[in-house]
């Protein structure tokens, strides 16, 4: 076993403790700063891989910018983890359910997939590229020719989530408090504001002086 390959099964043995993690870590801190490792355990599998461009790509979009936002959104959110852990063996099933049917999905697809990405002439040929052979050239003539469609189906699901996210946050919350500009711009100073007639000058009260003490007599 060459060099290569113990560092994949390295990093794959952390990607799946992380990924289990992610989902069996009871502070929610801890299972975005897991899902962090993940994908840049991820990330190193690419590099392998001798696909940098996605390397790259997945540490700086996703693990430098979009998770470290998660872990910002998620500390300053104040979660009751009591409440979220309600109804967990409820809806268990459903949950078991899914994930069944996602993983036989994936396992599927794989399955089916890669005989035929082997069997293509310039996949066996792998290693023999030019000099100037360009893994981001080439992953976008792929993107916007083969795999247009999937590539435009994936923008509006982001695109989706991104006005559901904003309809969630934006909806009327009861403990929370919203200020209507429509009523700040058709309010009139005299329905905020009396104003109540003074005198500019008033005469001072009268000083009281004490009474003078008398000897032997407690103040």
């Amino acid at each position: 076993m060459d060099y290569q390959t113990g560092f994949f099964y390295l990093f794959a043995a952390v990607l799946l403790f992380a990924g289990y993690r992610v989902i069996t870590a009871r502070n929610p801190v801890h299972a975005v700063l897991f899902l962090m490792l993940a994908f840049s355990q991820a990330a190193a599998l690419w590099l392998l891989l001798k696909a940098e461009f996605l390397g790259i790509t997945l540490v700086l979009v996703y693990l430098g910018a979009v998770m470290v936002l998660f872990l910002f959104v998620v500390m300053m959110l104040d979660i009751n983890l009591d409440t979220v852990r309600k109804g967990f063996w409820k809806h268990f099933p459903m949950a078991a359910l899914l994930g069944v049917l996602v993983a036989a999905e994936l396992i599927a697809v794989l399955w089916a997939g890669f005989p035929s990405i082997s069997a293509r002439p310039e996949v066996s040929g792998a290693g023999t590229n030019a000099a100037n052979y360009s893994n981001t050239r080439e992953l976008g003539v792929l993107l916007y020719t083969e795999y247009l469609y999937p590539v435009q189906v994936a923008a509006v699901i982001l695109l989706v989530a991104m006005i559901a996210a904003i309809a969630l946050t934006l909806r009327q919350r009861k403990d929370s408090k919203a200020i209507n500009p429509n009523l700040q711009v058709h309010v009139r100073a005299k329905d905020r504001l009396v104003v109540l007639p003074m005198n500019a000058t008033q005469k001072a009260a009268p000083v009281v002086e004490p009474a003078p003490a008398v000897e032997g007599q407690k103040p």
